[in-house]
């Protein structure tokens, strides 16, 4: 087993979101193994009352520092990681003019695995210790990154982008032989993925449609069966991010009620699907987000840098449906969970209502962590510091720049100083990222 001592924040899973943080300012955190090997939290605390029980154990003192749980990033795509900060008048330009073309260098293994090395070190980083990730079109662009997840002992979901039409040909998902049936071969190689990589160590396989409008009916309805064949892998897709793309899925599915619902037709909103931005909902797509205990990853730099919307967290909290933080590379404008935060205070200060919701640090803080966590089905294995959950962690340095310094110096209580770091804070914040199996 080993220690570490320093300032330390976790959430109480009992509490609500925007009260949930506990804080020891002097707290120890205990690691051992526990009976399948995995390194968990054993014990956390404060140090005066935990220290003589661990007497034993040797005890990393980081001074100065703050503890908390690694970050999720509940939507991000790998392969967009060079399209950051890219210039377009809104997502489907965007897409067309910078997306698909990346995307396309894919179809190479070795730029492949560079891309795949470079985002998970970016992920790590900036604290990100799990993350629910878009791949291509192509199956050796999940092999890449599953590989490299591996090798690291990240928490990593992804899979292969289920894409047949409406697109560039050479994106769309390709038969094997001259002549053979596309759609069918996405499936298979799907299926194929699945069997290689979900559940070992601690990888998980997403069923990925990449949107609606870019899947036939038959992929659609092939992605639906995988899901009820192998109910324990997820499901990842986009939905209601643009008021252009919803007009192009409502005309090309136009039984569906709504969007949203066009996804439920073809079984694929359940626990663990994770659907990105959710922005233009009514109260009936919440119900149903609801209902299925389906989750919304909130991307909020990407919908202001696209100009796509605010997500309603009113609406959400009202009818009540799970919801988890994003960064959404590379429509979002950077892997830091700060800059997401903070762009997440500012959309629900504006808010599609307008009535201005101001959410807590805390609140923001668990977003990233517990919060996204749970949306994923994983409370109490990531995104927290609790006794059994994995430990993976970040040590933060509320000194990592002067003007972080002198303000998170000034901070009266926990708020103040988890705000602090909210709005100064990049990866220069993030001292050391560790994880569990790496300990």
């Amino acid at each position: 087993m080993k220690a570490y001592r320093a300032a330390v924040l976790r959430f109480d899973p009992t509490l609500p979101p925007d009260a949930c943080a506990v804080y020891e300012s002097d707290g120890l955190l205990v690691v051992g193994p526990d009976a399948q090997g995995r390194q968990v939290v054993q014990a956390v605390g404060p140090y005066p009352e935990l220290h003589k029980r661990f007497a034993d154990v040797p005890v990393t003192h980081f001074t100065g520092r703050l503890i908390a749980p690694g970050f999720i990033d509940l939507h991000v795509h790998y392969p967009q990681t060079n399209v950051i900060g890219s210039p377009a008048a809104g997502l489907l330009p965007w897409l067309e003019n910078y997306t698909f073309p990346e995307e396309n260098r894919f179809a190479a293994l070795e730029y492949c695995a560079q891309a795949a090395t470079f985002f998970i070190e970016e992920l790590l980083r900036n604290g990100v210790t799990t993350a629910l990730a878009f791949a291509t079109s192509h199956p050796q662009s999940a092999d890449a990154l599953f590989a490299d997840a591996q090798r690291r002992q990240l928490r990593l979901i992804t899979g292969l982008c289920l894409m047949d039409r409406h697109a560039p040909a050479n994106l769309l998902n390709q038969p094997r032989l001259p002549g053979g049936d596309a759609t069918e071969q996405s499936l298979l190689d799907s299926e194929a993925l699945i069997q290689r990589w979900h559940g070992v160590d601690r990888l998980g396989y997403a069923i990925t449609p990449r949107f609606a409008p870019t899947s036939t009916d038959a992929q659609l309805r092939g992605a639906g069966e995988l899901a009820a064949r192998y109910p324990e892998v997820w499901i990842q897709s986009h939905v209601a991010e643009n008021r252009d793309e919803i007009a192009w899925a409502r005309a090309l599915f136009p039984a569906s009620r709504s969007y949203l619902a066009t996804y439920a037709d073809f079984g694929l909103m359940r626990k663990r699907a994770i659907y990105a931005h959710c922005i233009h909902f009514d109260d009936d797509d919440r119900a149903l987000m609801r209902s299925t205990g389906a989750a919304a990853a909130v991307s909020p730099t990407s919908n202001l840098f696209l100009g796509s919307g605010f997500f309603d967290y009113a609406g959400a909290e009202r009818v009540g449906f799970q919801y988890g933080l994003a960064s959404d590379v590379g429509g979002g404008t950077s892997f830091s969970p700060f800059h997401t935060m903070l762009a997440a205070y500012c959309v629900a200060r504006e808010g599609q209502t307008k009535r201005g919701l101001s959410l807590s640090p805390q609140h923001l803080w668990w977003q990233h962590t517990a919060g996204a966590a749970q949306a994923l089905g994983l409370a109490g294995v990531v995104g927290n510091l609790q006794p059994g959950c994995e430990a993976d962690f970040v040590v933060l340095n509320p000194q990592a720049t002067p003007l972080l310094a002198r303000k998170t110096a000034l901070a009266n209580n926990l708020d103040e100083l988890l705000f602090s770091m909210i709005v100064l804070g990049d990866d220069r914040l993030v001292e050391r990222t560790i994880i569990s199996q790496a300990i």
